[in-house]
């Protein structure tokens, strides 16, 4: 039911023309800060849509899917990706979102994933052993594992983690290209088509030869092919940079704060809270777009009809009206609920995967078998992005057994 409104009290939506999207890039927190502090919602013409900051209103925002739709128009995920699941309001939502049935699901990842996971693991951290220290954790480790697992998850037995880590990268630069790049949207369009070659080739395989993935679900389902193409890259995407840069993001973030490591190193329980804490502080997908449907009031503010909104989770996971020191890492904080695996209908699909993967296995494994696992003194760590947020380089050293 939508909410009763005022009109007649509420304030204007400020203009942030100061901000630019290389200073987004690099670190958009100081931008989150002002903008939290001065209004819930701006207009900001750098990125050509109203930037939603504060915790209430984009989580009031993923509740009501009638004042807020998700079928953005020129929607830039429908362009990189066609029209998946993620830009589609219920009943159409449901429809795509059921016909992944129980792959991704805990009772598919315990009985069919965790092995997978744990060989996958094993094989990467032996290639980030064999690279010695001072190698870079991301691209030795965490890309390759994250990789390697979607690619068995989803069924691309046709392709290989290398083709999934451009497939992805390039296909989420372009859901992210607010610069109107051409040479991402090439990029992009290439990585398109080769999905949709790599999906017609298996499809017909796997209707002759099921097995347990997403693709073998999917083959068997009376679904349009343009629906299958679009999610499944839809997929790729977030399938990958999310447990990617979870765990890159995480591990970096325990080596810089030694005694909350300490802690977690003690009692496993808390590698759990210390993935949930991070994914807070860093939110791998950091924005994610609705639109108005209507002439509305959101926390106070007067959101027109046709409004292009950005929910910024990477925003609201730091506002300090909800959550103390939010700026801090601390795995000590009260338990407050965060906004990283979006909400309502369309939370994230791949979230189960992603604590399986990185808390149940990758991060427990890594500190295993590196002894004193450290960062690299001489090679700093470097994140970016804000669309999508996560290490872009995290050299480490650890002692040689």
């Amino acid at each position: 039911m939508t909410p009763t409104v005022d009109f007649a009290q509420a304030r204007p939506i400020p203009v942030a023309d100061w901000v630019t999207i290389p200073d987004l890039h690099a670190d958009p927190y100081p931008v989150y800060r002002r903008m939290l502090a001065e209004a819930p919602v701006h207009w900001v013409p750098a990125v050509n849509r109203y930037m939603v900051t504060d915790y209430a209103a984009c989580h009031a925002i993923e509740q009501d899917q009638e004042r807020f739709s998700a079928d953005e128009t020129n929607s830039l995920m429908k362009r990189a990706m066609g029209h998946s699941m993620l830009r589609k309001d219920d009943p159409a939502h449901d429809v795509d979102r059921k016909s992944y049935g129980g792959v991704l699901r805990p009772n598919s990842i315990k009985r069919h994933w965790n092995a997978v996971f744990e060989q996958n693991c094993a094989k990467y951290l032996e290639r980030l052993e064999n690279a010695g220290p001072g190698a870079d954790l991301i691209s030795e480790f965490a890309a390759p594992y994250a990789a390697e697992n979607l690619r068995l998850i989803m069924g691309f037995r046709n392709a290989t983690q290398d083709e999934l880590q451009r497939w992805s990268q390039t296909l989420i630069d372009g859901t992210g290209n607010y610069a109107d790049d051409p040479d991402v949207w090439a990029k992009a369009e290439q990585s398109s088509r080769e999905v949709d070659d790599a999906i017609d080739e298996m499809l017909p395989h796997l209707r002759e030869n099921p097995d347990h993935s997403l693709l073998s679900g999917l083959a068997h389902l009376p679904i349009p092919l343009e629906a299958i193409r679009a999610n499944l890259k839809m997929t790729i995407g977030g399938g990958l940079n999310e447990p990617r840069d979870a765990l890159g993001a995480t591990v970096w973030a325990l080596l810089s704060n030694p005694d909350q490591l300490a802690q977690v190193l003690a009692e496993p329980s808390l590698w759990s809270t210390a993935f949930e804490e991070c994914i807070r502080w860093i939110a791998p997908i950091g924005m994610y777009p609705r639109e108005s449907t209507q002439d509305t009031v959101l926390e106070g503010v007067l959101v027109p009809k046709g409004a292009r909104l950005g929910v910024v989770v990477g925003a609201a996971n730091r506002d300090p009206k909800i959550f103390d020191d939010p700026e801090t890492y601390d795995i000590n904080r009260p338990k407050q609920p965060h906004l990283a695996f979006g909400g309502g209908n369309h939370f994230c699909a791949g979230a189960w995967v992603a604590r399986a993967s990185v808390v149940g296995v990758g991060m427990p494994r890594l500190f295993d078998a590196l002894p004193n696992l450290r960062l690299d003194p001489d090679a700093p760590a470097q994140a970016g992005g804000w669309v999508f947020r996560g290490m872009l380089r995290l050299p480490v050293r650890w002692d040689r057994r």
